[in-house]
């Protein structure tokens, strides 16, 4: 996730930085964006299956009809089915790739970031939202696992190690870190 800001706290005394030998750690303080819980997820995938339904409605059932074709059928295989898979996929590969964010998101101000690189690349993309949400839309219970994650991570988030994040709301972070100093000599203080 990305850090905004880096803070040092200065050593507790110059005695303890002096001592030939001895680890030195630090207390770093970051900011990284806050991770995007369930019901914000769930509130942005519900409008983002009423902008879907709608597009569905109305750029597939005019046509269907008018070729006299069945819309209300059961089965996987119609095409009507076909068709709205199609486009309820496309819709969340390329906006997530060209936006980082569907419409639900950018109504609720949250996007995906990868936890690895800078960018989502396509595989990455493509893995988190066809298999990954394969499994989390077949397996409901899986995805109700992002309340309970400390980044607030799906089953499909976890195969591509994305997370949701808001795009406005930071969270302070701090941890410890070895002091490194440029001084003379080793720089190890093992044996080889």
């Amino acid at each position: 996730m990305e850090d905004l800001t880096i803070q040092k706290q200065p050593p507790a005394s110059d005695a303890e930085t002096t001592r030939p030998g001895s680890r030195q750690y630090e207390e770093v303080q970051f900011y990284e964006r806050k991770p995007a819980g369930f019901w914000i997820r769930f509130w942005a995938y519900l409008i983002d299956l009423l902008l879907i339904s709608g597009v569905t409605s109305i750029l597939f059932k005019p046509v269907f009809a008018l070729l006299g074709i069945e819309t209300s059928t059961d089965s996987w295989y119609a095409p009507f089915a076909i068709l709205s898979a199609i486009l309820f996929y496309a819709y969340f590969v390329l906006m997530t790739k060209f936006f980082s964010q569907t419409v639900g998101k950018m109504i609720f101000a949250i996007k995906v970031v990868s936890l690895k690189k800078d960018h989502l690349d396509w595989g990455t993309l493509l893995f988190r939202e066809w298999i990954g949400r394969l499994i989390s839309v077949t397996v409901l219970p899986l995805y109700f696992i992002v309340g309970f994650t400390p980044l607030k991570q799906g089953v499909h988030d976890y195969f591509a190690d994305t997370t949701v994040v808001h795009e406005e709301s930071f969270r302070k972070r701090s941890m410890m870190q070895k002091i490194h100093r440029e001084e003379p000599g080793l720089q190890e203080d093992r044996a080889f």
